[in-house]
């Protein structure tokens, strides 16, 4: 086996701290006042530059750029919450004793397979209210 192993989980987890100080930094009041501040003092330099194309090519630039940017920095962070919160609900299903561990890992499935389980499930409980229902009118 190679060294690719390491280096592709350094180069992980040095993208990951990257980006989350990244989006923590771009969810912050400064950052937007920064922004706000940049637009505020690029259309008021509109008519030194007579609204050229110049101008306006500076603010497609800039709000492209940081745009393919963004979407990276928010889709790692997504990835990384939905893994963690993933790994956080299988914990507890595998920890409560009559839950169904059916459930763990179902994040792999297909859609028409959760849709199915969904079904399942909802059968299920209608069963165990009709059930309910049926011992609550025999005691009443």
């Amino acid at each position: 086996m190679t060294d690719d192993a390491p280096k592709s989980a350094s180069l992980s987890r040095g993208f990951a701290k990257i980006a989350e100080h990244a989006s923590h930094a771009a969810g912050q009041p400064l950052t937007f006042s920064v922004c706000a501040l940049a637009v505020i003092v690029w259309a008021a330099a509109g008519p030194v530059f007579h609204y050229s194309n110049a101008w306006l090519l500076v603010v497609n630039t800039a709000t492209s750029i940081a745009t393919f940017l963004m979407v990276f920095l928010i889709q790692s962070k997504q990835n990384r919450d939905d893994a963690a919160i993933q790994a956080k609900l299988n914990e507890l299903i595998r920890a409560l004793e009559p839950a169904k561990n059916k459930f763990v890992g179902i994040e792999t499935l297909t859609v028409e397979e959760v849709r199915e389980m969904r079904d399942e499930t909802v059968a299920e409980l209608k069963d165990e209210e009709t059930a309910l229902e049926t011992v609550e009118a025999k005691t009443a």
